[in-house]
């Protein structure tokens, strides 16, 4: 069995349901391409239930490793520039900061089955670093204006 993606064409799938579908048997997942829309991924619910139960294992494992056991704090923080290069770049209190909201993002997230907040957070702390990296833009962002230009809007009334 493989371990890569197939892809097609969306419209593979609706005029050749029967041959598209079987190469889920070789594939894990079946990226169809969209020519209107975004792609999507087909995938069995077997397997996505599967892949749930890992994330969902490793989620708790790291949550509990990082609540019980001491030390381990030092070791995530040891180990999140493997992971994420560009924490290098977040001051220590961020770092820190950085880990303890990436475990308990997780914990929640799966808690509730969406993990979409765990990659709004490390979109989030990415760009945050991605600000440390540049002095310029740093200077820039923290400099104080020594002027206030009012309340801001609400951005709901944007909408």
């Amino acid at each position: 069995m493989g371990t890569e993606s197939a892809a097609v064409n969306f419209s593979e799938l609706v005029n050749k349901n029967k041959q598209t579908l079987a190469r889920l048997q070789k594939s894990p997942r079946l990226l169809l391409h969209r020519r209107d829309g975004e792609d999507l991924v087909l995938t069995t619910a077997a397997r996505a239930e599967q892949d749930q139960t890992v994330v969902s294992a490793a989620t708790r494992m790291l949550a509990a490793m990082a609540r019980r056991e001491p030390g381990s704090m030092e070791l995530l923080l040891d180990i999140l520039p493997d992971a994420f290069p560009w924490v290098r770049f977040l001051p220590e209190p961020d770092l820190h900061a950085f880990a303890v909201d990436l475990v308990e993002t997780m914990r929640a997230a799966d808690s509730v089955g969406n993990s979409a907040s765990v990659a709004q957070l490390l979109i989030a702390w990415q760009h945050t670093a991605e600000v440390y990296s540049d002095p310029e833009l740093l200077a820039a962002l923290t400099r104080d204006h020594g002027e206030d230009h009012g309340p801001a809007p609400d951005p709901r009334d944007v909408l």
